[in-house]
């Protein structure tokens, strides 16, 4: 058995970049998630069990501030190009490994509570799987 070690990180100086922009300093969380479904097939007899799981598929959740008076700001950005297929990619390690993935733009939220800052999470469709390099 080989002992395997680990080297976990804390998200802190990142690099996001949407199209040809970069929108680090917008974010506060980047996840990309995978989604798979697991398929059984039951015969009639106890021992007639088939399971496997289908292929994956992606999205990418980003939770930001919203900025509706910087022109360019990722909450105009979302909104501006909803429905468009843009490359995106993410360093979770600035300088480190890098996953890019062509991303499905869909608007985020506008407003928010009361005396706090305002918010809004998004989750942007995954054409295919993120690729890291």
């Amino acid at each position: 058995m080989t002992v395997i070690g680990v080297s976990p990180f804390v998200l802190k100086d990142v690099t996001l970049k949407i199209d040809s922009d970069n929108y680090e300093a917008h974010v506060s969380q980047v996840e990309f998630q995978p989604s798979t479904s697991q398929v059984t097939w039951k015969g009639l007899t106890p021992t007639a069990v088939f399971t496997d799981s289908g292929a994956p598929t992606w999205v990418c959740v980003l939770a930001y501030a919203q900025d509706w008076e910087t022109t360019n700001s990722l909450s105009e950005y979302l909104m501006d190009h909803a429905n468009e297929k843009v490359t995106a990619i993410f360093e979770p390690i600035n300088g480190g490994t890098s996953f890019t993935a062509d991303v499905i733009i869909s608007p985020g939220n506008i407003g928010g509570t009361v005396d706090g800052v305002a918010v809004g999470t998004v989750t942007l469709g995954v054409d295919g799987a993120p690729t890291r390099s």
